[in-house]
């Protein structure tokens, strides 16, 4: 198969990762500028639309380009970025409220909630995935009669 044809080039690989930068960001909010956590949206956004545009172009035979953008749209903001980012973000709010009280100039413990975020987004990509996909081939998809 030619590479240039192949439809899931973004999705396979190292610039996957770039899809979990807000992952990344909500892990470090804690302790980096506010502009930095931001930026990590700024980088999944764009890859999620990057994803999209490129899928456009390449639809299964007999399949809008359109529908196909669409549809990654939608499965990549609600599986890269909406969901994922939400879990983290909670995982790190509850770490860090119980190690409120704890944290004392000089020790490693304002780092606690950080290190639970990152620690959780291994574990929390695939199941989240497959819900997303689940979602969209029992909900949304036979609204515009795709096939996942």
């Amino acid at each position: 198969m030619d590479p240039t044809s192949n439809r899931d080039a973004l999705r396979e690989g190292p610039v996957r990762l770039l899809g979990y930068a807000n992952e990344v960001g909500e892990s470090m909010k804690p302790v980096v500028p506010h502009a930095a956590y931001l930026a990590s949206y700024g980088v999944a956004g764009l890859y999620v639309l990057g994803d999209a545009a490129w899928r456009g172009t390449r639809p299964p035979v007999g399949e809008s380009g359109v529908v196909e953008a669409l549809d990654t749209l939608l499965w990549q903001g609600l599986a890269s970025v909406a969901l994922p980012g939400f879990a983290i973000n909670r995982v790190v709010w509850a770490v860090g409220h119980a190690s409120i009280g704890r944290i004392a100039p000089g020790n490693l413990l304002p780092w606690l909630p950080t290190a639970a975020g990152l620690a959780c987004i291994p574990f929390i990509v695939k199941p989240i995935d497959h819900g997303v996909t689940l979602l969209m081939d029992r909900v949304v998809r036979p609204l515009y009669n795709k096939k996942g």
